[in-house]
């Protein structure tokens, strides 16, 4: 059984249903492995707890000006 694991910040219920419908067909149609066999997984972790040149992702987003 094909097993997709994504970490990333916090998502929204249409975001997490996108990135599953998404990855599970990308995934098929590249492997010709049936949608129904693909197991996705989601794990969100807070932004202080991702860092990038020393700065945590929440500190480098209030600091980000568009």
């Amino acid at each position: 059984m094909p097993y997709i694991s994504v970490e990333s910040g916090a998502l929204t219920s249409e975001q997490k249903k996108e990135l599953i419908e998404r990855l599970t067909a990308t995934a098929s149609k590249i492997t010709n492995i049936p949608a129904q066999f693909f197991t996705v997984t989601i794990k969100e972790l807070p932004d202080e707890n991702f860092g990038i040149g020393g700065k945590s992702i929440d500190e480098i987003k209030r600091n980000h000006k568009p």
